[in-house]
């Protein structure tokens, strides 16, 4: 057995997976090969020589990583401009889902109209899905869902200063609410920091070890503001649970799963904060009915959106808005 699978096996031994940890601290960007497969005891990670023993075992607790300086300041520059383009709707991007922040009046480029807080479904934007082609991301994203990689759901997210309602806030949530599509294990996020993102202007915010969980109820929470449209919450969230605040440098990336409880706290600051992020799935993924489930309220929201959007009578079903905008990255496109 090799060294690296020799202290693996150590770390396992000696580590208690059921206790949270005190801080975060991020992982560098390249790791010592592994020469053999781990304990089966691994079930969120595949051995790819690229994450450290330390590596999976914390992803294995957490269900998240942090990876620091992943995408350059060159890349995020041409993807903010991108952005800037849609915004002063320079292009139209087939599919493209712009979505404005519910108290805020004032946009960053476009007068007399509500600040774009989201784009979402930027799959036909050339320079923007560039983001989730980047080998560097796909490298990484092959450790959670091996070799066959598809790009299920893109975003960018514009954070706004909030207008004192606390509508820049999102709920708690489990990404996999969203989606009708399983394993959960073979599902990761990739999120990049398009600038310095800490508390001030709303970072992320996790529940350690919540992966292990199951998925919850969501619906909209009932705050005083107001809440954004899709911005669905956990249903009788503890509050006093444990939660590390991710705070990242531009060009860090989390990698989390997609059953880990996060959200991001208010933007006090005057400037937007911006990231973006793709899910991806593994190609080997298969849709599942969601009827009779505690997705049916997301179901019924996007089949109602998508009949408006595209003019048609009610033919439109959940796994049809997600095969539509799904895209092969990496391998052969198996199942999804």
């Amino acid at each position: 057995m090799s060294r690296a699978a020799e202290r693996l096996k150590l770390l396992i031994n000696h580590l208690d997976l059921d206790q949270a940890p005190a801080r975060i601290r991020a992982a560098p960007t390249s790791a010592p090969a592994l020469s053999s497969s781990p304990p089966q005891r691994l079930r969120y990670t595949d051995d790819t020589d690229l994450l450290t023993p330390e590596q999976r075992l914390f992803y294995e607790k957490n269900g998240f990583i942090l990876i620091k300086s992943l995408v350059s300041e060159e890349d995020i520059d041409k993807f903010k401009a991108a952005f800037e383009r849609v915004c002063r709707q320079e292009v139209k991007v087939p599919g493209l889902v712009v979505m404005r922040d519910v108290a805020i009046s004032k946009s960053e480029f476009v007068p007399d109209q509500k600040a774009v807080s989201k784009l979402q479904d930027f799959q036909e934007e050339p320079e923007l899905f560039r983001y989730c082609s980047l080998q560097q991301i796909l490298d990484y994203v092959e450790c959670f869902t091996g070799p066959n990689i598809m790009a299920m759901h893109t975003m960018l997210i514009n954070k706004p200063p909030d207008a004192g309602k606390k509508t820049s806030r999102h709920p708690m949530h489990q990404d996999l609410h969203y989606f009708p599509f399983r394993p959960a294990d073979r599902i990761v996020c990739s999120w990049t920091a398009m600038e310095k993102v800490d508390r001030q202007n709303g970072c992320l915010v996790v529940l350690p070890g919540t992966h292990t969980s199951t998925l919850r109820e969501h619906d909209y929470p009932e705050w005083e503001g107001g809440v954004n449209k899709m911005y669905h919450g956990v249903r009788d969230f503890d509050p006093k649970l444990p939660r590390v605040h991710l705070e990242m440098e531009k060009g860090d990336t989390v990698f989390f799963h997609p059953l880990l409880i996060h959200g991001s706290g208010m933007n006090q600051t005057r400037g937007f904060r911006k990231a973006i992020s793709c899910h991806y799935a593994s190609a080997d993924c298969y849709y599942i009915d969601v009827k009779g489930t505690t997705q049916e309220n997301i179901e019924k929201e996007v089949t109602d959106i998508a009949t408006r959007k595209y003019a048609v009578d009610d033919g439109i079903t959940f796994k049809d808005t997600w095969a539509f905008k799904g895209r092969l990255v990496q391998g052969e496109r198996t199942s999804l």
